[in-house]
């Protein structure tokens, strides 16, 4: 890797981490699930630098759909703009606490205490490859099913919470000349 990259792969793991932080820092769920996706991207884009493009690109399409779909279903099921709602993304901050140490010093423990292995096994010819086999192999047939599915009760979730449609605005003929909102305002005012 050059220097450039060197540079560019440590600042996407400081964006990363910061914004992972930021998680917890902010006072919305938006806000809080975009800065969980651009943590999500930097890493996916700290693997493209490693060479390893189907994770790379996995990481950052997943957290992308991932992210927009919480997005729909925090604004069909909450009725609000949460962006604007604020609240706190930490509950039992004690708790919470007490837990990510004891974790963190569980997990710092078991690698420290781990008799790692000393020899390093060559390598596949293509480990990308090799990766993406053992990870989708068997589980295509299930990924081809759940895409489609995901999709449909996407928008099946939208169409279902929307409380006016078309008809309701503009009559059963959609022959009103102006739409019969409750409230006025937007884009047909």
């Amino acid at each position: 890797m050059t220097l450039i990259g060197e540079v560019f792969f440590w600042v996407l793991g400081a964006t990363a981490v910061l914004s992972g932080a930021a998680v917890f820092w902010v006072n919305s769920m938006a806000r809080a699930t975009y800065a969980l996706a651009i943590s999500f991207v930097a890493v996916g884009l700290q693997l493209l630098l490693l060479d390893q493009a189907y994770l790379g690109v996995i990481t950052i399409l997943m957290m992308v759909m991932e992210m927009a779909v919480m997005a729909v279903y925090m604004i069909m099921f909450m009725g609000m703009n949460p962006a604007l709602m604020p609240m706190s993304m930490v509950h039992d901050k004690r708790l919470s606490l007490v837990t990510a140490l004891v974790t963190f010093a569980l997990l710092a423990a078991g690698i420290l205490l781990t008799p790692w292995p000393s020899g390093r096994p060559a390598p596949t010819e293509d480990v990308t490859v090799a990766l993406g086999m053992a990870l989708m192999e068997p589980k295509m047939l299930a990924m081809i099913v759940l895409s489609p599915v995901m999709v449909a009760t996407i928008v099946a979730g939208v169409s279902l919470s929307l409380h006016r449609g078309r008809y309701d605005r503009y009559g059963d003929d959609l022959e009103r000349a102006a739409a019969d909102d409750p409230q006025p305002g937007g884009v047909g005012r």
